[in-house]
């Protein structure tokens, strides 16, 4: 079943965004990156600090996504294998 809960959490798709939506990060459970959409509003050279906070800040948002959807799923399959509560699987946390 973990191995099933690996492929799982790689099937589950979050999306991370920043500045009012302007910049999205799509990545899945496990934390690979899928793509990533900046509005052309954004791209001026004078702006390219501004830009790369809106990237990092998605990121960021993504990755806090991906880890409550990864927990989420974790305990969803713990539950149904009967572990307690907040068990650790060695080498998975």
């Amino acid at each position: 079943q973990m191995s099933e809960a690996q492929v799982k959490l790689d099937e589950i798709e979050v999306e991370g965004v920043s500045g009012g939506g302007l910049v999205k990060i799509r990545c899945t459970a496990k934390g690979r990156i899928l793509g990533v959409s900046i509005d052309d509003s954004l791209i001026v050279p004078e702006d390219k600090q501004m830009l790369e906070d809106l990237i990092t800040a998605a990121f960021n948002d993504a990755r806090g996504k991906a880890d409550q959807a990864a927990n989420t799923e974790m305990q969803r399959i713990q539950g149904s294998m009967g572990l307690p509560p907040g068990f650790n699987f060695p080498g998975l946390g």
